[in-house]
């Protein structure tokens, strides 16, 4: 029986809850490195993470044993109470239901790791409401208003 190939790149973005600007430069890093944990854990490769105030992206290698949905609850879980146990938020943090899942081949890692990286810099010329429209649209992915992030601009 031949071996079976498989290679998975996705971006997952996903926003805190009412978009508050709730992640701080002063622990957005150790959140980061927390993710890749729970990532790694599963055996996915991280290939690039990023958050910002209010949403974060991260893009991984999936490995295809574990199922999408599951690995976004644990980190949503997961994170919400780590920054609860350390304190991080003085008011009480949580990440907005649902997120967006994106598919990219080989050839795109580079590109979309260095869209993710230069977040911020992104961000200064365009809202998260326009880069996730842009990001469905790019993907063909058909949306009705009433199911998309709560966009407070």
């Amino acid at each position: 029986m031949a071996d079976a190939f498989l290679q998975m790149h996705v971006h997952l973005v996903f926003a805190t809850k009412f978009r508050d600007a709730s992640i701080k430069k002063e622990w957005k890093d150790d959140l980061e490195k927390y993710i890749t944990g729970i990532v790694q854990n599963h055996n996915h490769k991280m290939l690039a993470i990023k958050s910002v105030s209010d949403h974060i992206h991260i893009f991984i290698g999936y490995n295809v044993n574990h199922l999408i949905p599951n690995l976004v609850e644990e980190i949503k879980t997961s994170s919400n109470k780590w920054i609860k146990d350390n304190r991080l938020c003085k008011s009480k943090f949580a990440w907005q239901k649902g997120y967006g899942g994106f598919s990219h081949s080989h050839s795109q890692v580079e590109i979309v790791s260095n869209y993710i990286i230069n977040q911020e810099e992104h961000h200064k010329k365009k809202t998260f409401k326009e880069e996730y429209l842009k990001m469905l649209k790019d993907n063909g992915i058909e949306y009705k208003d009433e199911y998309l992030f709560e966009f407070f601009e």
